[in-house]
C-alpha cells in the first residue's frame, strides 16, 4: 500500500476509536478512570498492528509517524485549553481538568512517535517497549483499583494485584503483537524464540512501574523496556 495512504487510514482508524472512547465517557457509559485506560491500553496496538499495511520503504516510519504526532499535537492543543474537546477531557483525565492530558497521555503519544522514528518494524525492541506501556501500565490501574492486595512498602500508592498485572497484562500484549507480526512473516525467527527476552523486558518494566513517580510512567515504563529489549534480543 502506498504509504501515505496507509498513513491516512491509521490516522481515521486511530481517531474512531478515540472518539469512541470519547463518547462512551461523555455520555456516561463507562466512567473516566476506565475510559482514559481503555484509550491507553487499547490505541497502541491498534497503531502498530497498522504499521502491517505499510510498505518496506524508508519513508514509511516517517510517514507512521505522523500519525501519532498529529495525535499528540491535538492531546497539546485540548491540554493547554486552544482546542476545546470536552469529550476528550471526560475520557482521557481523572477529574476532568483539560491539564491532566499535559502529562500521561502527553508523554504516551511522545513515545509512540520517538519509538516509531528509532525502531519502527524493523527491530522487536520498539514494538515490545510499546506494548509493555500499553498493557502492562495501562493494565495495572484498572488491577491494582479492583482487586486488594498488600501495597508496597517502597511506594505506598501502588499494590502487589497492580504490579503482577503490569507483568503478565505487559507480556501478554507484548507476545500477541509479536506473535501476529512473525505470522505475517515481519519477523523471521520462530515465535519460541521471543518468550524468553518477553519475561525480562516484562519484569524490568513492572519494577520501574512499581517506584514512587507519578505520571511519568509512560516515559519510565517505555524506556526502560526498550534498554532491556536492546540486551535481550
Amino acid at each position: 500500500m502506498n504509504p501515505y495512504l496507509a498513513a491516512l487510514l491509521t490516522l481515521i482508524i486511530a481517531i474512531a476509536f478515540l472518539r469512541i472512547m470519547d463518547i462512551f465517557a461523555l455520555r456516561g457509559w463507562i466512567e473516566s478512570k476506565l475510559s482514559r485506560k481503555f484509550i491507553h491500553i487499547g490505541t497502541g496496538p491498534i497503531f502498530v498492528l497498522c504499521w502491517l499495511m505499510f510498505p518496506d520503504a524508508p519513508i514509511s516510519r516517517y510517514s507512521a509517524a505522523l500519525v501519532p504526532m498529529f495525535i499528540t499535537i491535538q492531546f497539546f492543543l485540548v491540554g493547554t485549553g486552544i482546542l476545546k474537546d470536552e469529550a476528550a477531557v471526560q475520557a482521557m483525565t481523572r477529574t476532568g481538568d483539560p491539564r491532566e492530558i499535559l502529562r500521561g497521555p502527553l508523554f504516551y503519544g511522545i513515545m509512540f512517535v520517538v519509538l516509531t522514528l528509532i525502531f519502527w518494524k524493523d527491530s522487536p525492541i520498539g514494538i515490545s517497549a510499546l506494548m509493555m506501556m500499553c498493557g502492562g501500565d495501562g493494565v495495572a490501574d484498572i488491577v491494582g483499583r479492583r482487586v486488594k492486595s498488600a501495597t508496597l512498602f517502597w511506594s505506598r500508592e501502588k499494590s502487589v494485584a497492580g504490579s503482577l498485572s503490569v507483568y503478565f497484562g505487559g507480556a501478554l500484549l507484548t507476545g500477541l503483537i509479536l506473535y501476529v507480526y512473525v505470522s505475517f512473516g515481519v519477523f523471521g525467527s520462530p515465535f519460541s524464540i521471543y518468550l524468553i527476552p518477553i519475561a525480562w523486558i516484562a519484569l524490568g518494566a513492572m519494577l520501574v512501574e512499581s517506584l514512587p513517580f507519578k505520571d511519568v510512567d509512560n516515559i519510565t515504563v517505555t524506556v526502560v523496556s526498550a534498554l532491556i529489549g536492546h540486551l535481550v534480543f
